[in-house]
């Protein structure tokens, strides 16, 4: 299948993740939102409420899909079921862009519901690459793909995160979804330079940023997802614009969900950092 090769960014600024506490508010109020990312996997059964809601959304605010459920990197075949689910919504909604993460989430069958990093190595870049084009296939879309917080290494590894990822996206012909945080607490938690990650990455290549909060546990840093960015993230946020461009940039908050005014001011802040750094 030919896929487009030119990145294009159908939508801009920064947006937030649509939660389920937010929904009614946004439907009933409408506020001010550059664009709004969904978690594809709660909306995939036809005919529910969580559908209609998604549908009556997508009127009004630009949409990206971003899922957790297409394990690119296991050695399961892929669930045609589930991508034949998804590209459904994806035709029915025709959000901007198609994400997911380069990791494993199962195994023989079993979903850990946890998002599982994979060794570096040629072997792992071959078959990685060898499921996300064939995931583009089943799409139709050429997908975006998005570097997991880590915390531990594979003693088989032979590369840096940085070049897995960047051979990976070379050799699917896929875009890159950078999330700066966790390029931060993988480098905290394994002792590397981040800026040596972020100068690494392809410009041409990256389609998105995420940005969100970690908990640090003394021993680690965790990425949950449930805190305001750091200023540590904020500091790295603003060299990767600086490097980048202006890159649609979105808030992740998943845990600890604030009030969507919460959301809507961090998302503000990171407007305002993009429009520093690109200064």
């Amino acid at each position: 299948m030919n896929l487009n090769t030119t990145i294009n960014h159908p939508v801009s600024g920064c947006g937030v993740g649509l939660r389920p506490q937010h929904i009614d508010q946004i439907t009933d109020t409408k506020p001010a939102i550059p664009w709004l990312e969904i978690l594809t996997d709660n909306y995939l059964l036809p005919g529910s409420v969580q559908q209609d809601y998604l549908f009556e959304i997508a009127e009004h605010y630009p949409l990206t899909f971003h899922g957790v459920g297409m394990s690119l990197g296991s050695t399961d075949p892929l669930n045609s079921e589930y991508f034949k689910r998804v590209k459904a919504l994806v035709e029915r909604v025709n959000p901007a862009w198609v994400s997911d993460h380069l990791c494993w989430t199962s195994v023989h069958g079993l979903v850990t519901h946890d998002l599982i990093p994979l060794p570096y190595t040629e072997e792992t870049i071959r078959h990685a690459a060898s499921r996300i084009r064939q995931a583009q296939d089943m799409l139709g879309r050429r997908l975006v793909i998005e570097n997991v917080s880590s915390y531990l290494q594979y003693q088989q590894s032979t590369m840096s995160e940085w070049d897995f990822l960047c051979a990976v996206a070379e050799e699917a012909d896929c875009h890159i979804l950078l999330d700066v945080n966790n390029i931060y607490v993988s480098a905290c938690n394994h002792d590397f330079a981040p800026l040596d990650y972020l100068n690494a990455i392809p410009v041409e290549r990256v389609q998105e940023i995420h940005l969100a909060g970690y908990e640090d546990r003394g021993t680690h840093l965790l990425d949950t997802h449930g805190y305001p960015v750091s200023d540590a993230v904020w500091e790295l946020y603003a060299q990767a614009i600086q490097r980048l461009g202006a890159i649609p940039t979105l808030i992740e908050w998943d845990n600890n969900v604030p009030e969507l005014g919460t959301l809507l001011t961090e998302a503000r802040k990171a407007a305002e950092v993009q429009a520093h750094a690109l200064a």
